[in-house]
This record gives structure tokens, sequence and C-alpha cells, in this order.
């Protein structure tokens, strides 16, 4: 469940954000409750039309940037961290960001392999083989637990 609210920033009304809340199906890190919501700066006016893109009733999986000390945040990357849950034409449940998924495990076997984490057989075989374009979540939703118990993953 997404909602999404733009408004100025409460502090500095010059700034343009966006209010968003969504339901927590699952964290990977941290214990954010069952819904957590976070303002995000609007970088392109055109973003004011349609929410930054946020749609009610729309299903994420969102890779979180800290919050700024005057509360602004987005998903990592902004689009490469937002992924748009959808089902394919064998109606299985995939998982594409704003970037297609293009690059997303690009040397991510180097970087982990550097610093010692290893993950299972089956996760290092989707790393291997992830073309551009739709993942399944199950095997994101893997990937993102295996790395969240594993020290000095970036």
């Amino acid at each position: 469940m997404v909602t999404a609210v733009v408004e100025p920033h409460p502090q500095f009304s010059k700034i343009h954000t966006v209010l968003v809340t969504v339901r927590v199906e699952e964290s990977f890190k941290g214990t954010p409750g069952a819904t957590f919501t976070f303002r995000q700066f609007i970088w392109d006016a055109r973003d004011r039309l349609d929410a930054a893109g946020y749609r009610k009733g729309q299903h994420l999986l969102l890779l979180m940037n800290r919050a700024s000390p005057i509360g602004l945040t987005s998903p990592a990357g902004i689009e490469q961290g937002r992924f748009r849950i959808l089902r394919d034409s064998a109606g299985r449940e995939v998982a594409i960001n704003g970037a297609a998924n293009r690059g997303l495990f690009v040397n991510l076997a180097a970087q982990l392999n550097k610093k010692g984490v290893r993950l299972s057989a089956e996760m290092s075989r989707v790393i291997a083989e992830q073309p551009t374009g739709p993942l399944r979540v199950d095997d994101l939703r893997q990937l993102l637990r295996e790395l969240r118990g594993r020290r000095g993953v970036p």
C-alpha cells in the first residue's frame, strides 16, 4: 500500500516534497513498524504533478537511504532503489527498478568477494546470470536476506 502527498517541506516552504507512506510487509534492515513514512525532495518540477511516481496502491520494494538532518530521504539512487512489484506473463511476482535493473549486479560478486562475503550457490548464480529486466521478487528478497546477516556489506 502506498499513499503519497505533494506538499512543501514543513520547515522550508520553498522546498517541494512528496510525503510517502507505505505499509511494511518485510524489513531487511531496521524496524520501521507496520507503516513507514518518508519525505522525498522533488528534484524535477514535473514530479509535482504525479507525486514523483508514487501511486496509491503500488506494491514496492524500497532500498532507503538514511534521512538527512532536515528529514529528507529517498530510495538509494532514487529510481535504482525503488522496485515496482509486478506480475509477469506467467503470473510470477517480479521486481523492476526505474533503470530496468540495468547494472543492478555489475561488480557485486567481486565487491562481496573482496569483503569476504559468501552468498549461497543459488544467489551467486542469480547474480552471475541476471540480465537487464525483471527479477523474480523471491530472488531479490533472498539476496537481501542473505546480505542482511553479513558484516562488511556495502
